[in-house]
């Protein structure tokens, strides 16, 4: 993966597309942190990556809608592009062979479709809520469907925004599970993105919930939404498909 900026530029020959997790410890690793050891693992396993062309060259790699800092999730998507041939299950292989465990690598499909980062629509969350009864989380999830509009706000690096969570809100249920109530919410991809802490902070504020243990959020999936309106497909299907 070392180049030598004064050498002709080598376009890419194949663009491959990477789904991984981040899971345990890891979840608190930043998108940044991934980044670094993303492209450490790349050079460690030896991948003919192609690079972008000025004084100051970078690996193609292109990365879509990641998961905030804290939070898990088992369907991160990362694009690289590479100058030679790279056969998905292998680059899978080794890839993990050389990655944190934590940071792992589920899927590798070669991209043959354009516009991949406009096929993630949505995101499916599961957010475990230890402190909650699943009566409790159950009534107000109600009250929040039943609104038409729930404002909320965040910090962001342009000053306090407010926005409509519930708007963005396509599905939410709740789980009893063995420890914890459960809610399972597909949130549509907008801008601003509404994230499951403002999922959180909506429910707070139409049920007046107490203050809460922090929750334990993951990404299940992030992807089309399916013909049912409700449900989130896999955002590799056409590249899949196109290669049968």
């Amino acid at each position: 993966m070392n180049r030598d900026p004064g050498r002709e530029n080598i376009p890419a020959v194949q663009k491959l597309r990477i789904q991984h997790a981040k899971r345990g410890p890891l979840r608190f690793s930043s998108h940044r942190d991934f980044q670094r050891a993303f492209e450490r693992a790349l050079r460690r396993a030896r991948v003919p990556m192609a690079y972008s062309s000025g004084f100051s060259p970078h690996p193609k790699i292109s990365y879509a809608n990641a998961a905030p800092t804290g939070v898990a999730s088992e369907a991160e998507y990362v694009e690289i592009g590479v100058v030679a041939p790279c056969d998905p299950v292998k680059l899978l292989a080794v890839l993990n062979d050389v990655l944190p465990p934590g940071l792992d690598i589920v899927d590798v499909v070669e991209a043959v479709t354009p516009d991949f980062v406009a096929r993630l629509e949505a995101s499916h969350w599961q957010i475990e809520l230890p402190d909650l009864s699943f009566a409790d989380l159950s009534a107000a999830v109600e009250k929040f469907l039943s609104q038409e509009e729930v404002l909320v706000e965040r910090l962001t690096k342009s000053g306090v925004r407010t926005f409509d969570a519930r708007l963005a809100v396509i599905r939410a249920e709740v789980f009893e599970g063995p420890e914890c109530a459960i809610l399972a919410v597909v949130v549509r991809h907008g801008v601003p993105s509404v994230r499951p802490d403002d999922v959180l902070a909506a429910l707070t504020k139409v049920a007046d919930l107490a203050a809460m243990i922090p929750p334990r959020i993951t990404r299940l999936a992030q992807g089309p939404l399916l013909e049912d309106g409700w449900s989130v497909g896999d955002p590799f299907a056409l590249d899949r498909a196109t290669q049968v």
